[in-house]
């Protein structure tokens, strides 16, 4: 069963999974994936982002990705209310040109 943000955050229970990194967000990254510990996609980007501070490019690059949770778009959706589930992953999808 996957956590929920509803309306004490601070109460929803952290889960782990795996954040994986495609094309550029991958190079820039410098690996394939990680885990994270986290109850929201917002949670878990602003930790890569904790994460790799030292990474600039990648920082940024996370801030213009499309983003799989659990092989379903998150779309427009504001990456806070877009809970994770125990075991998911996160796919980090960079702009690329073509169709």
């Amino acid at each position: 069963m996957g956590a929920t943000t509803g309306h004490d955050p601070a109460a929803a229970v952290r889960v782990s999974g795996t954040i994986r990194y495609w094309a550029a967000a991958k190079s820039e990254a410098g690996l394939a994936e990680e885990p994270y510990l986290a109850v929201t996609l917002a949670e878990a980007l602003a930790q890569a982002a904790e994460r790799h501070a030292d990474r600039p490019a990648l920082v940024r690059l996370l801030g213009h990705c499309s983003y799989l949770v659990d092989g379903s778009p998150a779309g427009g959706r504001d990456h806070a209310t877009v809970a994770l589930t125990e075991g998911g992953t996160v796919e980090v999808l960079p702009p690329f040109a073509g169709g």
